[in-house]
């Protein structure tokens, strides 16, 4: 090379970035308020006819789905607050959504002044499917006056994206920004098996002692998956709790099989190993909360319960049980029925009932133990939906049926644990009847995600049902 000849530079030409309009239905804004920042530097369009839905839902008597919808008005006030009309219908900057120096944009269709046209196939406007329909006509329209741009609906109904496509529309899409995993079989169970002998494929580990405890220190590169307070065990002898991790090792706490399957809550004994473990997590003062996921039978709510007798009326623990669940949409309000809060939730609440009598059934008197255990143990019914703004200190809290929770439920619900507490998140993925959530996107399943790595949560998934032999064939094949 001639050390004389001049450098040649050449010109990298920066693509310029592509924006793209997407066009949200009314329940991606109840499912996720700030739905608005999530789409960084491309262009969101929410019809007029979204907003008129909005204000009709904030004044519902449903709690938690006007509290969103309130939200979500909120986020898009603060967005076009200074804007002028023609600002708002042509695209407002979102604060916070710049991606390469693009900031993203929103914008207010007047879809009230479309009317019919024979170039885009408008879908009916009837009283019946009215607000559906003007929704997926403002994603014709856009595609019609910009054939070549990316135009796209965005709705968590089922039904309305078949209808979109069908319509002709090019791009439909679920939500997906509440996704934290792309499979629900990846999701933490909260132990690991492994196969043949666990120290085969350990080639440096350090013993250490801490107080009365003995600890394995392994590298993390032997381990990269694991997270605190997770269980590891082989086909061998082997039983490990993960104590803790640091940037370079983990350190596990060895354990016997025999000595988890030996433990005792108010009477009851695990009948699997999961259960066993699932015991440990409840028992561990260093987990303030513990997220039990499982099929229906698997004794997850038993468990709960029993554990929490024992804290209270045997360790003294805790002063107060509360036992918590949302009502279902169909009786969201439960003002209308009589009695106090307790009474009224008592319908659906009756599988604890169910699991106090398995803890007492062999009583002279079952129900007069119930009833003593119930005052004893100072156990509350609560609803989810009238839980915000208190503070639960020195309590130990089951949250039932979690996985039709959304994510902002669940975080509403765990910001109200106080000092000196412990919660139980129990639920069971393939039991959601929320017809905005599936397992990807429920709740629980964020929690788990999210908190797995979190020194003072365990997670288990319990399974195994120990119900009845009918209850697991219905379980697996039904």
């Amino acid at each position: 090379m001639d050390s004389g000849s001049p450098l040649r530079v050449e010109k990298t030409t920066l693509k310029a970035v592509i924006k793209k309009t997407y066009v949200l239905d009314t329940n991606v804004l109840l499912h996720d308020p700030t739905a608005v920042t999530a789409f960084n530097e491309h262009h969101v369009v929410i019809p007029m006819t979204v907003l008129e839905e909005l204000d009709h839902i904030k004044d519902r008597h449903e709690k938690t789905v006007s509290r969103e919808a309130r939200i979500a008005i909120q986020m898009i006030d603060k967005v076009v607050d200074t804007a002028s009309p023609q600002e708002i219908q042509s695209g407002v900057p979102i604060p916070g959504s710049n991606r390469e120096g693009v900031p993203g944009t929103l914008a207010i269709y007047p879809d009230q002044l479309l009317s019919d046209d024979s170039d885009v196939p408008y879908l009916d406007v009837t009283q019946d499917q009215a607000n559906d329909n003007r929704i997926i006509n403002v994603a014709l329209r856009l595609q019609a006056e910009n054939p070549a741009a990316f135009v796209c609906l965005v709705t968590k109904d089922i039904n309305m994206r078949i209808k979109a496509k069908g319509s002709g529309l090019m791009h439909v899409e679920d939500y997906r920004r509440d996704r934290v995993l792309d499979d629900i079989d990846l999701l933490a169970r909260g132990y690991e098996h492994i196969e043949g002998d666990f120290w085969s494929d350990i080639s440096e580990v350090d013993t250490l002692r801490e107080g009365d405890c003995t600890l394995h220190r392994i590298p993390r590169r032997s381990l990269p998956n694991v997270y605190p307070n997770m269980f590891l065990y082989d086909d061998q002898a082997f039983m490990a709790f993960v104590k803790r991790i640091d940037s370079d090792y983990v350190y596990l706490h060895c354990d016997s099989r025999d000595k988890l399957m030996h433990r005792r809550f108010w009477g009851l004994a695990p009948r699997n190993l999961e259960q066993a473990m699932a015991m440990a997590l409840l028992e561990n003062d260093n987990v303030d909360m513990t997220v039990m996921t499982g099929p229906a039978g698997s004794g997850k709510t038993l468990l709960a319960l029993a554990y929490g007798l024992h804290a209270i009326l045997e360790q003294k623990r805790f002063s107060k049980l509360i036992v918590a669940r949302s009502t279902p949409p169909i009786a969201e309000d439960i003002g209308f029925l009589p009695g106090t809060e307790e009474e009224k939730m008592a319908p659906w609440l009756a599988a604890f009932d169910d699991n106090l009598e398995i803890l007492h059934g062999t009583d002279e008197s079952c129900h007069g133990s119930i009833a003593y255990v119930k005052e004893r143990a100072n156990i509350q019914f609560k609803s989810l939906n009238f839980m915000r703004g208190r503070s639960f200190n020195n309590a130990y809290i089951i949250i039932d049926e979690a996985q039709g929770l959304s994510q902002f439920q669940l975080k509403s619900v765990i910001s109200r644990v106080g000092a000196d507490s412990k919660i139980v998140v129990l639920g069971n993925l393939a039991q959601i009847d929320n017809k905005y959530i599936s397992p990807l996107t429920s709740g629980l399943t964020y929690l788990v995600e999210k908190t797995k790595a979190y020194p003072h949560a365990g997670i288990m998934h319990v399974n195994g049902i120990v119900r009845s032999r009918l209850a697991a064939f219905a379980e697996e094949q039904l």
